[in-house]
């Protein structure tokens, strides 16, 4: 694709990694046939080639419209493209520029400021975020269902291990999934404690930054990611082995740190490292299959459907791991139709596009209880919320199902 970027962006950071991706496209299309907002509007736009479109007219001049801030507010970033594309185009980071640029350009209506200032504020600041939770549980069977959807039932956590090991991995405990579901870390806890590792948790760590970032306030995401580093550099120096993700969606925000900082003098180096050590779960696990299928072997007998979510299986390019794992310890595990394809939770995307988000929650499930599991299985909190929300069939994270197999074995 031949370029020609404006003045006002040509010679920065951003217009020379966007005139980068940009060259890459070769307009093959591929990227539409597993586009799933291209595949409920059939409009060229509402896909990766249309939207890549729109962000070179706006990066070569073209005053941003309503309409471009539209079509690009509908991306999902499921970065199914970027799996399909054959030439590398990286789309979720041009994106990432191209909606910072129309921001900037395209006032918002006063809904929408609200609605995404209100976001933007609430999701990653605890001392928020947890009376809001706490009272909407509280009051859960009174709330309209558009808000039972976004307020989980109250679950208890158990107990967070107290022994000590020499191995030590530091966990991100995350701003909204203690508060929405305080097992899924408890229950990580558990099982590498059983395994002979302990996990830690910063005590100042908090959001990971992808809250900010995909709601266009790029610069406070970058001070969320500051603030982790601080918090877990000092293990980091004490040997933690690994920084462990229990959500898909902060895993793939946190390795790219290193990219994200790179313009950092102060924490370039620090963001290398730190992305470097980020694994996700699924990447920690199967080291152990040997002792757990040793613990586990015949144990779990139940069938259960594994919904990857697009952070795990796009974003982050992890696959077959979590699958071969539960496989390994007896599990009977299914893939369900078009399991390539987003659930529609998107982070706040669910709050933003709800009509697009509920359709393609539908479909999901449509195709998850297609395989008549016990239960669906998955790896993000939105992911895990959002299909909850329709369906009596439980949900749950992945690393939930071991652990209580290890509790009650």
């Amino acid at each position: 694709m031949q370029t020609n970027l404006a003045d006002f962006i040509k010679n920065t950071r951003e217009g020379k990694e966007a005139d980068d991706i940009l060259r890459k496209c070769v307009h093959c299309g591929f990227c539409t046939a597993t586009c799933p907002t291209y595949q409920l509007l059939g409009d060229e736009l509402d896909g990766p080639r249309g939207r890549i479109y729109l962000i070179k007219q706006v990066l070569e001049g073209k005053v941003a419209t309503e309409k471009t801030q539209q079509h690009l507010d509908r991306c999902l970033t499921c970065r199914n493209c970027e799996s399909t594309c054959p030439s590398g185009v990286q789309y979720g980071r041009l994106l990432d520029i191209g909606r910072k640029v129309v921001e900037e350009q395209v006032p918002r209506s006063l809904k929408q400021r609200l609605i995404r200032s209100t976001l933007k504020t609430m999701l990653p600041t605890p001392w928020i975020f947890k009376p809001v939770m706490t009272l909407g549980q509280s009051v859960r069977p009174l709330l309209p269902k558009t808000l039972q959807n976004k307020v989980p039932v109250r679950q208890a956590a158990g107990l967070w291990p107290q022994q000590q090991h020499p191995r030590k991995m530091l966990l991100l405990d995350g701003c909204v999934q203690p508060l929405m579901s305080p097992n899924i870390n408890y229950a990580t806890a558990r099982v590498l404690n059983t395994l002979g590792i302990e996990l830690i948790r910063a005590p100042k760590a908090g959001c990971c930054g992808a809250i900010r970032h995909h709601l266009n306030e790029q610069d406070a995401a970058l001070d969320d990611m500051r603030n982790n580093i601080d918090a877990w550099w000092p293990y980091v120096e004490s040997g933690a082995e690994a920084i462990v993700m229990t959500a898909s969606g902060c895993g793939v925000t946190v390795k790219e740190y290193g990219h994200l900082l790179a313009h950092d003098e102060v924490y370039a180096e620090k963001a290398q490292r730190i992305s470097a050590l980020t694994r996700d779960l699924s990447e920690v696990l199967p080291a152990f299959e040997t002792a757990l299928v040793g613990r586990l072997q015949g144990k779990l007998k139940q069938r259960i459907v594994w919904h990857p979510p697009c952070t795990l299986q796009h974003g982050q390019q992890i696959r077959g791991k979590v699958e071969g794992l539960l496989k390994a310890l007896g599990i009977d595990v299914q893939m369900c139709a078009d399991s390539h394809l987003c659930c529609g939770s998107a982070g706040t995307y669910s709050v933003l596009q709800p009509e697009l988000s509920y359709q393609l929650r539908d479909k999901k499930l449509h195709n998850l209880l297609a395989t008549k599991p016990d239960i669906i299985l998955s790896a993000n909190i939105g992911c895990l919320t959002h299909l909850q929300s329709g369906t009596d069939t439980p949900v749950k994270h992945w690393v939930e199902l071991i652990d209580h197999a290890l509790t009650s074995a």
